[in-house]
Parts: structure tokens; sequence; C-alpha cells
């Protein structure tokens, strides 16, 4: 069974639009992950459905909202009615909680000063508190006495009733069901109709979704909640993460998940100072950058034979450009240290440079385009948007290929897989195929085809507002083909790292059908490294590429 990747996003005139694409989720969950739901959640989908509409609208209405604590003065909806009617049968159900026990610090969000005057008055006198005093003066100086958790009746406040949702936890699992991930929301649908993004139509079926077991599902929410504990203790963090890295099921895209927040933690770690809890748990991780940290600390704190090991072991195998790049720094280092020959390195490529000196102008970028440009020799402020959308174009069906574990839901800017191993080897043949247009010349024609057709599509290698049809036009004038591909050669070799780095401008010469590129630099500006890769690159191709040192002129 197969439908289209793009469920119908509700007309936002029609008052319920929100609980209509509420319903949606679910139903699309209850159909493609029917397996995965516990008895729980089946039960929900089916009790849901079975409720009055203006218990479900204000259900997918606090969903949709933060927070677990409401009040029902500030719940009126008009689509809903009466609120304490609607919410009746979520009480009922135990999705809500119609008297539930408040903290302090909740009490203290929910109720405004004059509220808590009122409700408190008699602590905050017995506690020699100003009733002027502001509530977070309050609120430190009652805490010592007592935080215990009380109905707001209890706390002295009888106004207006307030409602805890309990729910939450079980509709998070279900959107995660749905997106795959827990950064989209319920707004996707409205931005969607509204048409702030859109989004390119790929042809999903049943088995396109994110998790394929029940434990791929509790495994990912285990490691949002440790992410979750970040800025807290990092001890108890590492306590809780450890083991959960050990019990992830077969599954490389969680698996990269949760190396990456090991290596986050390892990272903090050493800019505390904390080498040695560093160093444990870089040597655990298998995140892409972890061995390359193992190497400065190893050589920071002294252990350069095991750094030189280590080096010499990366430099056989390096995981990418980024890793090779340090080790050829770092190995002269060790070498010296260890009383080794000192191996000379390689020859190191030679950019064309040349300086400018300027008026001030706040933007360096800029001030050398509107210096170097005329109108039969146009300059373009490009960065890293032309070559990556150029290649977006050409690769188009390559990147929105309807793979299995690549799209999950309508509301996906690009494959789930951009950044794992297997990304390019996947497609293999359909990348072949469109840069395989580079050679039979058609690759023009595609490309501006595609430039009419996908205006405005999400796509992680498109910018459109970097694009015009002229620009377009005079790059691939100018820039031959097999430049491109050389180009998108490299984008393919490691998307991830190579998607940055691209000079800042490109010079063209229409009439001569050349170009050139010109990364910029001003005062006390150097060389970033995923930069002096792609000039390296460039100069290894003859790809002209040149570096422009701008000074600025001295006024009084």
């Amino acid at each position: 069974m197969t439908s289209t990747s793009r469920p119908l996003t509700a007309d936002l005139a029609d008052p319920l639009y929100y609980l209509h694409n509420f319903q949606t989720v679910l139903d699309w969950v209850g159909e493609r992950h029917g397996d995965l739901l516990a008895p729980e959640e089946m039960a929900f989908l089916d009790a849901f459905r079975a409720l009055p509409e203006p218990s479900r609208a204000l259900l997918a209405r606090m969903l949709m909202r933060k927070g677990e604590y409401f009040r029902r003065d500030r719940l009126g909806y008009r689509e809903v009615g009466d609120t304490a009617t609607a919410m009746a049968p979520l009480i009922s159900a135990g999705w809500v909680d119609g008297d539930p026990l408040l903290t302090l610090e909740t009490l203290f969000a929910l109720c405004t000063r004059d509220e808590l005057k009122s409700a408190l008055h008699q602590r905050l006198v017995e506690r020699g508190l100003a009733l002027s005093a502001r509530k977070t003066l309050w609120l430190a100086a009652l805490r010592e006495d007592d935080d215990q958790a009380r109905t707001a009746k209890a706390w002295g406040w009888d106004g207006v009733p307030v409602y805890q949702l309990r729910i939450r936890p079980l509709c998070d699992r279900l959107r995660l069901m749905f997106f795959g991930n827990l950064h989209q929301d319920w707004s996707e649908f409205v931005l969607a109709e509204q048409g702030t993004f859109l989004y390119e139509t790929v042809t999903l079926s049943r088995a396109s979704r994110p998790f394929q077991s029940r434990e791929e599902v509790d495994a990912y929410l285990d490691l949002a909640a440790c992410r979750e504990q970040f800025d807290g203790d990092l001890e108890a963090l590492e306590q809780a993460l450890l083991p959960r890295l050990e019990a992830l099921p077969d599954n490389p895209w969680l698996r990269e998940r949760g190396h990456k927040l090991l290596f986050k933690v390892a990272r903090e770690r050493e800019r505390r100072g904390e080498e040695q809890a560093a160093l444990a748990l870089y040597q655990r991780c298998h995140y892409a950058e972890a061995r390359a940290r193992e190497l400065r600390v190893l050589e920071k704190t002294g252990r350069y034979t095991e750094a030189y090991q280590l080096a010499r072991s990366a430099e056989a195998e390096p995981r990418n450009e980024a890793e090779w790049q340090q080790v050829q720094r770092v190995l002269p280092r060790l070498q010296r240290k260890l009383g080794h020959p000192v191996r000379r390195a390689g020859a190191i490529p030679t950019h064309h440079e040349f300086e400018l000196t300027l008026p001030y102008y706040p933007w360096v970028e800029l001030a050398v385009r509107n210096h170097m440009r005329t109108a039969s020799e146009p300059v373009y402020y490009v960065e890293n948007t032309l070559i990556n959308s150029l290649f977006g174009l050409l690769c188009w069906e390559a990147l929105f290929a309807p793979l299995p574990g690549a799209f999950f839901h309508p509301f996906q800017s690009g494959p789930a897989d951009l950044y794992r191993d297997d990304f390019v080897s996947r497609r293999r043949d359909l990348f072949e195929q469109a840069l395989a247009r580079l050679n039979d010349g058609s690759y023009r024609a595609v490309i501006l085809q595609r430039f009419e057709e996908k205006q405005g599509r999400l796509s992680p290698f498109l910018f459109w507002d970097a694009l015009d049809s002229e620009l377009l036009t005079q790059a691939l004038d100018c820039i031959p083909a097999e430049h491109l591909r050389l180009c998108f050669e490299r984008l393919l070799a490691d998307p991830r790292a190579n998607r940055s780095g691209l000079p800042d401008l490109i010079q063209l010469w229409p009439r001569q059908r050349r170009y050139r590129m010109v990364e910029v630099k001003g005062p006390g500006d150097r060389l970033q490294d995923n930069q002096r890769r792609w000039l390296d690159y460039f100069q290894r191709h003859d790809i002209p590429v040149a570096v422009c040192h701008v000074r600025w002129r001295e006024t009084e």
C-alpha cells in the first residue's frame, strides 16, 4: 500500500484545523506503527476518536501549548465552548488531573503577584517578608521553609481551577513515531499550509517509518532524556548514558546519535580541564571527531608515545580529511618530542594571493565584490550557496529518492540518512546518472528546469535566497562541466564537512566563458581548516581560485 508523502493539511480557515492535523498524525501512526504501539497507546487512539469534539479539540490545544499545568481561565477557545464541560471527559479518562498537586514553583508560575499575596498572605507575614517585595524574593524565602506539593486550595488559592496534563509523554511518543525526531511539532502542518515551508513530494509506503521496533523508540527517548541532563551534573549524565550506549539496538542511526552525545560530554570535560576523564570518554566514543580529540588530549598531557601510535594509525586510515589534516600537523611535533627523525611534509599547495587596500566597509566580502565587479565582469557573493545549489538541482532525484530509512513523513527538507556512512553508496546509480549529464551536456537544461520547477522547495543543498536566473545562467556559462564534476564529487565524499568552506566570491567573465573563485580575508583574519582543504583541492585540480587579503585605507 502506498500513499502520497504529504497528508492533506487542514484549511486554516477551519476553526478546528489543529484538531484535524492532530488526528492526521494519530491516524498515520496507527496505520504505519500499529505493531510498535503498546496497549495503552492503541487504547488512546481509539478512545480519543470516541470523545466529543470539544473535548478532542481542548486536548489538542493543550498538547500544542507548552507546559504541564493550565489555568481554566487561560483555556478559553470559542470553538471549544465551555471549558469545564469539555474538560470533564478528559479528567474521566485520566488524561488530565482536575485537582493536581502543585509545587511552590508551579504555584508561582501560575499565579499573578496579587493572587500570590492573597493566597500566601499569612505565610509571608509569618516569614517577615515585605508584601511589596518581588515574587522571586518570596519564592526563595518560602522554599526554605516548605516546598511540599499541595493542591491549589491547600496553598490557599481557591480561585481559578488548575489542570495538569498527564498524557503528554504518550503523545510525544506518537509525535516521535510520526516525525522521527522530537524537534518537529504540530506547527509543521500550519507552516506547510501557509506556504512558509515547501516540501518535495516523496512517495511513501507503510514501511516508510523511522523505527522498526519498539526497542528503537525506547532507545531514542532514553537518549533524549540524557540530552536534557547535559547542562546539569555531568557525572550523573555519564552514569545514565554509558549503560544506554551498551544496550542500544543494532541501529547505526541511533548509535551515532548516542555517541555524538558522549562526544559532547567528553568535550565539556576537556573544556573544564578534566583531561583524564575526557580521554576515557573519547576512547569509548565512536563519533567521527573523537579520535582527533583523543590525540590532542594525549599530546597535551605528555603521553607522546601513545599519541604518536594513535597518529600513525589515523594517518594510515583517516576517518575524514579534517582528521588527516590534523595528523599532518601533530606528527612532526610528536616526532621531535620522541627524538624520531622528523618527516618532511609534502609540498604545500600554493594559492594565488593578492592584496587590496580599500575604504573601510563593515562587510569585507561585499567591499571586495563592489570594488572588483563591473558591468561586463560581474562578481557575486556566493560563499557556500552556489556550488551546493548547483549540485542540489542536478542531483535532486538522487537526494529525494524514496529509499527505506530516508523519508518518514511529508515535512522533511532532505533525507534522514544524509550524514550516514552509506548515504552515497545506497544511491550510487542515481548519483552516477546525474553526474553523467555533465558528460553529455544535458546538465545545463536539467539545472535550469529544476530551478523553475522546484522554486522554494526545501533541500539541504539549496539556497534559494542567494540564487537568481542571471547568476545561475552566467555561472553555467563560465564554469566548465569538468570543474562542476570535481566539486560535486568532493561534496559526495563527505556531505557533512564539505558543504562549507567554499570561497566567498565568484568572479565571472561571460564573454570569455571563464571564472575565478575568491576567498576574502580582512585584517587579522586567517584561513580556516575547511577553507584550506577546499583551496588545496582546487589547486590540485587546476580550478581557478585566489585569496584576497584586504587592508583598510587609512583616513583622517
